[in-house]
């Protein structure tokens, strides 16, 4: 396939599934999210802090993601089995140190021990899963002959255009099989069937504009990992895509509206950035302890 193309850097925000999903939530959290630096209240590092919280069902969705992220490099070095007892020695000693480095949502706000123990029996279950569905059998015989082809969690952000606006789409996993481009999307929390077409959607769009490939030559398929294996792959035509790309165009606007200056992207002031009224949200909030509306 050809080289993914780059992009001079430039201040102006770029629309994400998340970050357009956290304004919509909530933005003040969005404010701190993306603009801590301006926040006049609480050091910057204060607000990091926080920000980097994780939590139990997070956390053992950043270990699975990796875990096969390196699973699929070591795939792309040798096309031999897995061995089922080192990956797992693996997944149990990454699951260690990844909680050794974190400090749990749980733990800072209402006092829970949580051990690594807890995290890996999640982990476990969902590469598992993985590892005993029939996707996993059908890429180690049908995308495995073309594994250097593989595009696997792509360095940066996934930068593309979007009716020539900035977005970020990064996927998970791309490969060929055939003339087909397959992206295969790991999801280990609740099915969100809009959210997560959306995010297809999105990589759909960024696999067509870097490798040229007509949208109905793109299989976007989202792999749900927990608490049983399922997929769900999304029909992307061109319908689909004009209205996409449409949203793209009206969220981001929606977030420009939010600046003082689009191109520098520089926030209005914290106070305009309002409160969430979906309040039941605030508890799972990692800023609750400096946010007014608690």
């Amino acid at each position: 396939m050809n080289d993914i193309k780059k992009f001079p850097y430039t201040d102006i925000l770029g629309w994400s599934v998340s970050r357009f999903d956290r304004f919509s939530n909530c933005k003040r959290q969005y404010f701190y999210d993306y603009y801590s630096k301006y926040d006049r209240d609480f050091p910057f590092e204060k607000i990091q802090f926080l920000k980097s919280l994780t939590s139990k069902a997070l956390e053992a969705g950043n270990i699975v993601h990796d875990i096969i992220r390196d699973m699929l490099f070591r795939f792309q070095k040798s096309p031999k089995p897995i061995n089922k007892d080192r990956f797992f020695k693996y997944s149990h000693d990454m699951t260690e140190k990844y909680c050794a480095s974190k400090t749990f949502f749980e733990t800072y706000y209402n006092g829970e021990a949580v051990s690594s123990a807890q995290i890996y029996d999640k982990v476990k279950t969902i590469l598992e899963n993985f590892i005993n569905s029939e996707r996993f059998l059908w890429i180690e015989k049908n995308a495995v002959p073309s594994s250097s082809e593989w595009i696997i969690e792509p360095a940066g952000f996934g930068e593309t255009r979007i009716n020539g606006l900035k977005a970020f789409c990064k996927v998970d996993f791309l490969f060929p099989v055939a003339d087909k481009i397959y992206i295969l999307d790991w999801k280990t929390g609740k099915p969100d069937e809009v959210k997560h077409a959306k995010q297809l959607t999105g990589y759909s769009l960024w696999a067509s504009y870097h490798f040229g490939k007509e949208a109905g030559n793109i299989m976007p398929i989202i792999v749900y990992l927990y608490p049983q294996y399922s997929e769900r792959e999304i029909t992307v035509d061109n319908k689909a895509i004009a209205s996409f790309s449409k949203q793209v165009e009206t969220e981001t606007k929606e977030m420009y509206e939010y600046l003082t200056d689009i191109e520098k992207n520089i926030p209005k002031n914290k106070s305009d950035f309002q409160l969430t009224e979906k309040t039941v949200l605030c508890k799972y909030c990692n800023y609750r302890e400096i946010c007014k509306g608690l």
